[in-house]
């Protein structure tokens, strides 16, 4: 402070020297977006789950990628007898195109085999995909948790029977020798077979995969509800809503993600309505019943040696699998879903 009060500003700092000609300016150092880890670091950091992942990531590309590229027998007259080695096989089988799908869309067998999985898939769809939900709102509105873990565990437990167990409980419960053919029998009154009646058997397939997966997608929606925050409910009460009007404004629209998701799935998977559930029925019913596009695969490739055929069969149902399930994304995402993917 100098004589009179008056004040000086400190000085500026000097501007920094300009590059003479010749010299090379420095660009300023990349940084990594704001909240975005560079590779390098989660790599390091990642390191054990990645190299616990990498055993399932080999028995993936080995037993689901690598089969895909015996698709091209498709294209061929494949014979596994030319050569010694069924893969060498392939390298000297004459090819003939398009000719394989021509024939599969003149065969009216193969029709016949997707409309009946068409006409399961609906089924399931109507009668099976909302079972489970209603099963987990039935078992989410107990209030005691142990007798609601006994109920979920005893609903669960059929998801780990075989299909082999599952169609013999069956046969043992609808069958022309089962308990309430006897019984019926035993009081006068005429029995049934429910498992070789070839018009109900859709039916009874149906039946049949609801009491052995229901469980399964139980664990999952209450997986769903319990991610639901109390306050939500406590709120809804405080507003005067009954119990039927916090299950449709509290809980259905915390299930709608999950339901969308595994809607998706489920229309992408429509053409694979099961295999070994109807092979073990299909000498029971007839193939006309029974006939789906995965017994009809192994019927044409496995039973009667036309892999061709039976790989362009497969293929096809594929490709179609595949359309499925982007289309049914791209609706979940006009309805306001993530679906299987961000948009």
């Amino acid at each position: 402070m100098e004589a009179g009060g008056a004040t000086h500003a400190p000085p500026h700092p000097p501007p920094p020297p300009l590059a003479s000609a010749g010299t090379k300016v420095r660009a300023p150092r990349r940084t990594s977006k704001a909240g975005k880890v560079p590779w390098r670091v989660r790599l390091r950091r990642d390191r054990a789950l990645i190299l616990m992942t990498l055993p399932v990531i080999l028995l993936l590309l080995i037993f689901n990628y690598v089969p895909l590229l015996g698709n091209v027998v498709a294209f061929q007259d494949y014979d596994p007898y030319i050569s010694s080695n069924g893969v060498t096989a392939i390298f000297h089988s004459p090819w003939v195109g398009v000719e394989q799908f021509s024939r599969m869309f003149d065969d009216p067998l193969f029709w016949g085999a997707a409309k009946n999985t068409l006409l399961l898939f609906v089924l399931q769809l109507v009668f099976f995909f909302p079972v489970p939900i209603a099963l987990a709102l039935l078992i989410n509105s107990v209030i005691r948790p142990r007798v609601r873990a006994v109920a979920q565990a005893i609903m669960y437990l059929p998801h780990f029977f075989s299909w082999v167990l599952v169609v013999t409980v069956f046969q043992q419960v609808f069958g022309g020798a089962g308990i309430i053919a006897q019984t019926l029998e035993n009081h006068g009154w005429s029995g049934f077979d429910l498992m070789t009646d070839s018009s109900l058997f859709k039916y009874l397939v149906v039946a049949e995969a609801v009491w052995k997966d229901a469980g399964w997608g139980i664990i999952v929606f209450l997986a769903a509800l319990a991610a639901v925050s109390t306050d939500l409910y406590e709120a809804a009460a405080m507003d005067g809503a009954g119990r039927w009007r916090r299950m449709w404004h509290v809980t259905l629209p915390a299930l709608r993600p999950v339901i969308a998701l595994l809607l998706v799935l489920r229309v992408g998977d429509a053409l694979s309505v099961g295999f070994e559930q109807f092979l073990l029925q299909r000498d029971a019913v007839g193939a006309g019943a029974s006939e789906v596009l995965d017994t009809y695969v192994w019927s044409m490739g496995i039973k009667s040696g036309d892999f061709s055929y039976a790989a362009a069969v497969g293929l096809a149902k594929g490709l179609i699998g595949v359309c499925l399930v982007l289309s049914a994304n791209k609706v979940a995402h006009l309805l306001g879903e993530q679906g299987v993917y961000k948009k």
